[in-house]
């Protein structure tokens, strides 16, 4: 049986479909049940970020660890932390 993972904030997901898909994205809040926020701090940063359909998104066994307090606390999160959060999870290969 197949690992059901949440999808939260602090989530590492690749999109599965779109002009976007098998990029890496840091989702950022919940829209709805069909919906997410998400960023990658580069074409997509925290000031721009992309709405998805949850069904287009693999989800990650990867959490920013810290992420989901600070967004939930409202504190900022640079698009420089993102990438190089998604950048470590490039190179260590999920």
């Amino acid at each position: 049986m197949r690992e059901v993972r949440p999808i939260e904030p602090g989530r590492v997901v690749r999109s599965k479909a779109g002009r976007d898909a098998g990029r890496y994205f840091v989702v950022m809040s919940l829209i709805d049940s069909e919906f997410v926020m998400m960023a990658d701090g580069g074409l997509r940063g925290v000031e721009r970020q992309k709405r998805k359909r949850r069904k287009h998104l693999y989800v990650t066994q990867t959490a920013i660890t810290g992420l989901k307090e600070r967004l939930e606390a409202g504190e900022n999160v640079e698009n420089h932390e993102i990438r190089a959060w998604l950048k470590a999870l490039t190179e260590e290969g999920e």
